[in-house]
Formats: C-alpha cells, structure tokens, sequence
C-alpha cells in the first residue's frame, strides 16, 4: 500500500531556541490563515475552534529538548481526523550542533475500510522552508529549484554521492533551444509544487548539462527531462542506474499536473518509510494533557473532564487503528520483497545452470576443433549477431512489426506510459521477452513446438533468444483468477478469430521488472497452432492483485 501522508525532516544550523521561535512564529501565521485563533497558545490542549484542537507539549535535560505542536481538525462524523504535527528537537552530539525539525500530515478515516486521502504539501511545510535555512546533508533544502551552472558541476556530484543524505535529489534539464528562466518558471516550478521539503530541486542550464552526464556517464538525463536520484547513488556501477528513475520530456508535456503527481509518489513514499534520525526517534510518546476546567461545581468540573477523557480514549483508539493499519501495510511490502527476492535467487541459480551448461558445451567444441586442427575456429572471436534495442517504449511499439509472429492488441498509450517511470533494462527484458515470443510463436505454427511457451525457455531450442523461465508464468493464482474485479482486469482483446467474445483471459504473462510500485507485466495468449501467432493484450505497469 502506497503512504497517503506527507513528511518532512530537515535539519538547521540555527540553535534550538531560536528554531523554536521560528517554527511558533510561522504555525501561527498558518493557523490565521486558517482562520484559527492561536490566541493563548500553552502547554497541554487548546481549542481552535469546534471541530479543531491543538496539543503543545515540551520536555529538557540531559538526552537534550524538543517541543512538539500536534493539531486535530475533525469537520464533521463522516470526513475522518486531519493530524498535521509540527516537532523542534535539538541535535544529539554527533549532529554538530544541529537542529532538527519535522512537519506530518496524515489523514484518519472515520471509518476502518475507508482509505485515508493523499495529504498534500502544507503550507507550514513551505513557510518553514523560506524561514530556515533548512539542509539535508551538504544540500539546502528549499522551496525553488537552485540552477547548476558548469562550474558547479563537481559540488552537485559530490552532493549526489554524500552518505549522510537523505532526501532524493531531482534534476531537470532545458531542452535544447529554450531560455532557462521560461523553461524553470512554466515548466519546472508547477512541475515539483508536490516535492517541497521531500526532495532537493535543481535545474542544470544547459552549459552544466554535458558536464554532468560526462560525471554521471552511467545516470545521465537531457533532453528536458527530469531524473530522481535516490540516497547511495554510486556512480561508476551502472546497474546502479536502473534505481534513479527518468521522466521524459513528452510525459511532463503531455500533462504537467499529472507528471507532478507521478514524480512526487517515490519521494513521498521515501519520506514515510526512511528511518528518522536518533534525535527525532528518541522523542517521547505524546501524552495529551488537560487544562484545568473553569471554576464551577463539582458536577459540572467532572462532566466537563469525562467528556475531554471520552475524547482523549477516541482519538487513542483511533491512533491505534491507524498504526495497526499501517503495520499491516508493511507486512504486504515485507512479503512482497521476499518474494521478489525468491524470484531473483531462482532466476540466479536458472542463468548460473545455464552458463555452466555453456561452459561444458564450448569445452567440448574447443576439443573437437582441436582435435580436427582448427585452433583458429577454436580459440578466434566469434561474431555473434547483434540485437538493436528499443531506445523508448513508444520506440518497441513502432518496432513490433519486425516480429510478424507477433500482435499487439493492448492499450499502446498504457504501453508508452512506462516511458515516465521506466528503469534501465526494463526495454531490454520486454524486447527479449518479445524476441522469444516471437521466435517460440513461428516454431508452434510450424508444429516444431512441444508444450506452452515456459517449457520453450527452459528447452534447447530458445538457444537463439532465449528468456528466463524465472521470469515466466503461465497462469494466475486462484485468488486473482476467482476474484471477478481481479479477473476482468485480465480479460483482454483478441480478435473474434480467436475467441468469438473478442477477448479471452491472460493470465500467462512475462515479469518485466520488479522492485519498485511499477513492476511491469507482459500477458499474451498463445495461439500459435491456429492463427500462427501470439497475441500480446497487455505491456504497463502490475495489474491490480490481492496485495495491491
């Protein structure tokens, strides 16, 4: 399950006294804009209006302070609890005098089976950020993006590769022939509205763009599209680049609304899971505390602290309900990942079989060239045909018609859309998939083809283009197969040739890639006996599951 909530955690060089000052000056200018009255503001509970409350509670000594600002707004029985909670803490010894400071906004449903609603960017977040001068690592944390020019290069690489960061780094480029500034103000700014305080923004001008892909050869990006560099980068590892994501030039312009939304999911879903710093993790459970009732009789003082407790006692419930939630979330994720992981561990174990099997198998020819005396043939380089990759999705779409054993009857604008989120060997695993379905279609229409398109990967004769059987399934789990929405999402076009309805249900399908919320899926239909072809009804992002 995705985070609905949004986090921000920064630090500041600024002492934690005047961290305080900074961060109650600028709630309070946020609840005004509200229209709250922050009048009177103190320790334990105030009450901002009828549906709205607010808890400050503080603590100092030897394991250093904090003070922590926590508001509840409620509107009504059926719209569920707005939490926004805003911490100040001083840093630990190894934090070198530094200040932390972390803003959350979660939404709780009224209801256990409702789904809590994406918190947006708050405008508290955006205030502190041009108050402090708030930094992850060696990079300011800010609400605009910086421009890099050549001569920073080297800094921003250095930022990049800092162990102590974070906060993913998202760069955008100028495309060719466009002025910096436009580019940065219609473009850039709406395009990371949703990443304040989730990520350091930068805009490299065009004279620093060859500078830093010549830096980053492995984690380049041009053209006017954006990349997100996680925390660890390393750059001299090329597969390490399949981890930073690329959005493309024509994604961002098909729709700059749509694309904020998508770059900011890996962002904010870092932001929820990243493991707090010491300091913050070491603050203290918040415990609300009451205010002392106006004088009045003894009936009235009790009723009046039964009611705050009965509150109190809900709002605890429902905190529990939501961690619960939550804990369960990341039982799906924590099986998820194992089972990527099995899948890894037995596509490793399949390609290390068959590289030992060709190991044997060059033994034996070298000795039998050898033996007939052509040393050259046995030990020369062997010129092995090359395979041309897609360089886009869109590309492999137009390039499908070099595969005539093929069809292609899914949503091509799905199939193009991977193109925003796409990592590096994802259109090299979805072109030699479709290489072997091709090559597996043309041999079971001439009846060369013994059992379905998984015993093809595992025999001999995939020798030519061959495909991890690993990364083969031939057919769905029963709860996804009996479970009707689950199901129709799998019921896919063909032509009335094949199936009289138009459609039929494909649950064989190629996994494309994993690891992150994409996970793209390949499903097809064989039909190779009759129609001497296999149809492709789907190439986009993991269909829905009972885990999804």
């Amino acid at each position: 399950m995705e985070p609905r909530g949004y986090r921000m955690v920064v630090s500041t060089e600024s002492d934690y006294v005047d961290t305080c000052a900074i961060a109650e000056r600028e709630l309070v200018e946020w609840l005004k804009s509200k229209r709250y009255d922050p009048s009177g503001l103190d320790d334990g509970r105030t009450e901002l209006a009828a549906h709205a409350t607010l808890d400050r509670d503080s603590e100092s000594g030897r394991n250093g302070a904090h003070s922590r600002w926590r508001m509840r707004e409620t509107r009504d029985a059926t719209s569920g609890t707005w939490q926004s909670t805003l911490v100040v803490r001083s840093g630990l010894p190894q934090d070198k005098g530094r200040t932390w400071v972390q803003v959350d906004i979660e939404h709780q449903p009224a209801r256990a089976d409702e789904f809590p609603t994406r918190a947006n960017t708050p405008g508290i977040a955006r205030s502190l950020l041009d108050a402090l001068e708030a930094r992850d690592g060696q990079a300011d944390v800010t609400t605009s993006p910086a421009f890099i020019e050549a001569d920073e290069v080297d800094d921003l690489v250095e930022e990049l590769c800092d162990a102590n960061r974070r906060l993913p780094v998202v760069i955008a480029t100028v495309p060719y022939n466009e002025n910096p500034d436009n580019w940065s103000r219609s473009v850039v700014e709406p395009l990371f509205r949703n990443l304040h305080g989730l990520a350091v923004l930068y805009v490299l001008t065009p004279g620093a763009q060859a500078a830093f892909n010549a830096a980053l050869e492995y984690h380049p990006v041009f053209g006017g599209g954006v990349r997100t560099y996680l925390p660890g980068l390393d750059p001299a590892w090329k597969p390490d680049s399949q981890r930073h994501p690329v959005m493309s030039r024509r994604t961002i312009e098909a729709g700059v609304r749509r694309a904020a939304s998508i770059l900011a999911v890996l962002p904010q879903r870092l932001s929820s899971r990243h493991l707090l710093p010491p300091a913050l993790l070491s603050v203290s459970l918040q415990r609300m505390r009451l205010r002392p009732s106006p004088a009045g009789t003894d009936i009235a003082q009790l009723r009046s602290e039964n009611t705050a407790l009965v509150s109190l006692l809900g709002e605890a419930e429902q905190a529990e309900a939501a961690r619960v939630k939550e804990i369960n979330d990341l039982y799906v994720e924590l099986g998820n990942a194992e089972r990527g992981s099995d899948e890894l561990r037995g596509e490793n174990e399949e390609l290390y079989d068959k590289f030992q099997e060709s190991q044997r198998l060059i033994r034996f020819l070298r000795e039998r060239l050898e033996e007939a005396g052509q040393f050259a043939s046995a030990y020369g380089p062997v010129d092995a045909p090359a395979i041309t990759y897609p360089e886009t999705f869109a590309d492999l779409l137009d390039r499908l018609n070099e595969l005539p054993f093929l069809a292609f009857t899914g949503n091509a604008k799905t199939t193009r859309g991977l193109d925003s989120q796409s990592v590096d060997n994802w259109l090299s695993v979805a072109w030699d998939g479709l290489l072997a379905l091709n090559r597996f279609a043309q041999a079971s229409a001439d009846g060369k083809a013994a059992g379905d398109f998984l015993s093809w990967c595992k025999s001999e004769a995939s020798g030519d283009f061959p495909f991890p059987a690993a990364k083969v399934a031939m057919r769905e789990s029963d709860t996804v197969a009996k479970n009707g929405k689950l199901r129709g999402e799998r019921i896919l076009p063909v032509p009335e040739a094949v199936d009289p309805n138009g459609k039929v249900f494909m649950q064989a399908h190629l996994k494309i890639g994993g690891g992150n919320t994409v996970a793209p899926r390949l499903h097809f239909y064989e039909d190779g006996p009759r129609s001497g072809k296999v149809y492709v009804g789907y190439l986009g992002p993991h269909l829905r599951n009972t885990l999804t």
